[in-house]
C-alpha cells in the first residue's frame, strides 16, 4: 500500500484576488486576507442517505406504525437530521473539504410498505412521497432542518435537497392512490422512445404525476383530511391561494408540487436541489421549476440579508438517467435529442464517469477539460463513482479505493462523494438484494478502529481540502507538464481571481523534480499540501523530497 498520512497543519493559499464575496472562508496570502470565491463548478458534494448515515435521535427510529419486519437493508435504520448535525458539529464534513451536502428527500413518505420481489420495503430512501408539505418524522423536524442549514452555512457548506416531481409513492395497505386527474397508474414505461419514457409509470405501482397537464385540479381529499387532522388545513390552503395568485400558474398537479418544494427554499434557505427522474417529464417542466425555485431563493435572500451566502442563482443538478459527458449538451432518446441545460439545469449528473475512470489520468483529465471548457462552456457535470441506485459502480469490491479518491477529487467538474467512499463502506452485503447492497449503514466503527480505513479517510481529507481551496481543480485549464513521471498544471482565471496549481501522481518516493516555468516564476514559494514540504522555483524547476507518491503544489 502507498504511504499516506494526515497533515494537521493549516495550509495557506496564495492567489491574486480583486473581488470579495460573502459566505466563504478567509485565508491569508501575501500578508493580505482574501476570500476564495465559491463556484458550483468546483463543488465537492457529499451525498448521503439520511436514514443510513448517523443516528442522532433514537426516539424517532420507529414512527407512524412502521413496525413490520423489512427485508435486509429495506427498512428504516435510524439515521436522521440530528445525526447529520452531530457530524457537522464534529467537523466531519469540513475535514473532508466538503462544500455542499446533498441529502435524499426529507418529505413525508408513505406510511406502509411494499412487498414485491425483494420483500417488505419501507420508504427509507425518501423517494416515495405521501405529503410534500411535511418532513418525515423518521428523520426529524423542521427545527432540525433549520438548525442543520444554519450550521452548514456558518461553515461555508451549502445544503442540497432532493426533489421528486415525477411521481408519488406506491399504493400500499395504508396509502391510497392520488386522484386520476393527478396521476396515471399505467402503462409502465417501455423506453422505446421519448413518449414511452414520459407518458408512463417508471415501474409498476409507482403512480406517475400528470406533469404534462395544465388543467386546474382540486387538492386530493386524502391530503385535505391529513392536514385537517394535523390542525394546519387553513394555513396550507391560505399559503396556496397566495402563491397561485402571485405567480399566475394554473392549479395543475406539477405546480402544486413545485410550490411545496419551493417552500423549503423560502423557509429554510436551502441552496439547491438534485432533481430526480428528469427525463421522465417534458423538458419545459424543469424550466418552470427553475424559475419557481429562483423566485423562492430571491425571496429568502431578500428577507435574510445577514444570511446571504453570496450565490445569486439557486442551484439545480439533474438526474437524467444514462446521460454522460460524452453526449455533451444533448441527451439522446432513441428518437429525439433534448438539451436539458437549456431547460433549467446548469449541471447534470455524469453517468459516464464510472466507466471513464478506468482510463489513465491524462486521458481522463484532458478529455474532461476539453469538453467542459469548450463544447459545454458555461455548464458542468457532477462526477461520481458510486451511488444509491447504480448497481455497477467503478469499484464495487473496494479494491481501488486510493485511486478512486484521486480520480474523483482531481477531475474537472463537480465531485460527488457517496457516503462511505472515503471509508470503503462495503457495496456488497450478505442477504441484500438489488440496490439494497448500495445502501448499508455508514461504517463508523471501521473509521475508528481500522488503520487502513483511517489512512484512506485521511487521503480523502487531503485531496478534498486541496480541492476546496482551489477553483483550478474543477474549473481550471488543464496542461500536462510531464508524462513520465506524471505531472500536470491547472490554471483558473475569473472574477478578478487567479489560481494556479501543479500536481504529481504515481511518483516515486524520495526526491522529485519537474519543470514549471510556464506556470510559476523563479522565486515562487510552493508548498506540497499532501506532505507539508515547502520548496521554491529555481531555474524554472521545483525540487522536493517526500515520502509519498502524490504531490499537491500550491503557492503560500
Amino acid at each position: 500500500m502507498k504511504k499516506f498520512f494526515w497533515l494537521c497543519a493549516c495550509v495557506l493559499v496564495a492567489v491574486s484576488c480583486k473581488t470579495v464575496q460573502q459566505g466563504v472562508g478567509e485565508h491569508v496570502a501575501d500578508s493580505r486576507k482574501i476570500q476564495i470565491p465559491f463556484e458550483w463548478g468546483n463543488a465537492n458534494v457529499y451525498f448521503l442517505l439520511t436514514d443510513r448515515f448517523y443516528n442522532g435521535d433514537k426516539t424517532n427510529d420507529v414512527v407512524l406504525g412502521r413496525t413490520a419486519n423489512a427485508a435486509v437493508l429495506r427498512g428504516f435504520e435510524g439515521g436522521d437530521l440530528r445525526g447529520v448535525i452531530e457530524k457537522l458539529d464534529a467537523g466531519y464534513f469540513s475535514d473532508l473539504g466538503i462544500t455542499a451536502i446533498w441529502m435524499t428527500p426529507l418529505v413525508e413518505q408513505i406510511h406502509g410498505y411494499t412487498d414485491e420481489g425483494t420483500g417488505k420495503t419501507y420508504p427509507f430512501h425518501g423517494y416515495w412521497t405521501k405529503d410534500w408539505t411535511a418532513i418525515d418524522p423518521n428523520w426529524g423536524t423542521e427545527a432540525d432542518l433549520h438548525e442543520l442549514v444554519q450550521k452548514a452555512h456558518a461553515r461555508g457548506i451549502r445544503i442540497v435537497l432532493d426533489a421528486v416531481v415525477n411521481h408519488t409513492g406506491p399504493v400500499t395497505q395504508r396509502d391510497g392512490v392520488f386522484p386520476a386527474d393527478w396521476v396515471r397508474t399505467e402503462p409502465t414505461c417501455s423506453y422505446e422512445n421519448y413518449t414511452t419514457t414520459i407518458d408512463c409509470t417508471l415501474v409498476k405501482n409507482l403512480p406517475d404525476v400528470l406533469t404534462e397537464s395544465h388543467a386546474n385540479v382540486e387538492l386530493p381529499e386524502m391530503l385535505l383530511e391529513k392536514w385537517r387532522s394535523e390542525g394546519r388545513l387553513e394555513k396550507e390552503l391560505s399559503s396556496l391561494n397566495t402563491w397561485f395568485a402571485r405567480t399566475g400558474y394554473p392549479r395543475a398537479p406539477k405546480y402544486y408540487i413545485m410550490k411545496w418544494l419551493a417552500d423549503y427554499i423560502s423557509k429554510f434557505g436551502i441552496d439547491g436541489y438534485r432533481v430526480d427522474t428528469v427525463k421522465h417529464t417534458t423538458e419545459d417542466v424543469w424550466d418552470d421549476f427553475a424559475k419557481i425555485c429562483q423566485l423562492a431563493f430571491d425571496d429568502y435572500n431578500a428577507a435574510n440579508p445577514d444570511k446571504f451566502m453570496g450565490d445569486k442563482a439557486f442551484f439545480l443538478v439533474g438526474e437524467v438517467y444514462g446521460y454522460g459527458i460524452g453526449q455533451k449538451l444533448d441527451y439522446h432518446f432513441p428518437d429525439k435529442k433534448v438539451n436539458y441545460f437549456e431547460n433549467g439545469f446548469p449541471a447534470l449528473i455524469n453517468f459516464d464517469f464510472k466507466a471513464d475512470a478506468h482510463q489513465d489520468y491524462e486521458a481522463l483529465f484532458s478529455s474532461y477539460d476539453h469538453i467542459l471548457r469548450d463544447e459545454m462552456k458555461g455548464n458542468t457535470v457532477m462526477n461520481y463513482l458510486s451511488s444509491h441506485d447504480d448497481g455497477s459502480p467503478f469499484d464495487k469490491n473496494r479494491e481501488m479505493t486510493w485511486d478512486s479518491g484521486i480520480k474523483l477529487l482531481l477531475s474537472p467538474g463537480i465531485s460527488q462523494i457517496y457516503y462511505g467512499d472515503e471509508s470503503a463502506r462495503p457495496l456488497q452485503v450478505k442477504g441484500a438484494e438489488g440496490d439494497a447492497h448500495l445502501r448499508s449503514f455508514m461504517n463508523w466503527e471501521d473509521l475508528h478502529n481500522d488503520v487502513e480505513i483511517k489512512s484512506l479517510h485521511e487521503h480523502y481529507q487531503l485531496l478534498g481540502k486541496f480541492r476546496k481551496r482551489h477553483l483550478a481543480v474543477g474549473m481550471g485549464a488543464h496542461k500536462m507538464l510531464s508524462a513520465e513521471p506524471y505531472w500536470f498544471a491547472r490554471t483558473y482565471e475569473g472574477q478578478g481571481f487567479i489560481d494556479k496549481i501543479v500536481i504529481g501522481l504515481d511518483l516515486e518516493t524520495g526526491e522529485k523534480e519537474v519543470i514549471v516555468n510556464d506556470i510559476f516564476a523563479d522565486g515562487t514559494r510552493l508548498r506540497d499540501a499532501y506532505s507539508g514540504v515547502k520548496t521554491q522555483v529555481k531555474n524554472g524547476k521545483i525540487q522536493l523530497d517526500t515520502d509519498f507518491s502524490v504531490v499537491l503544489l500550491e503557492m503560500y
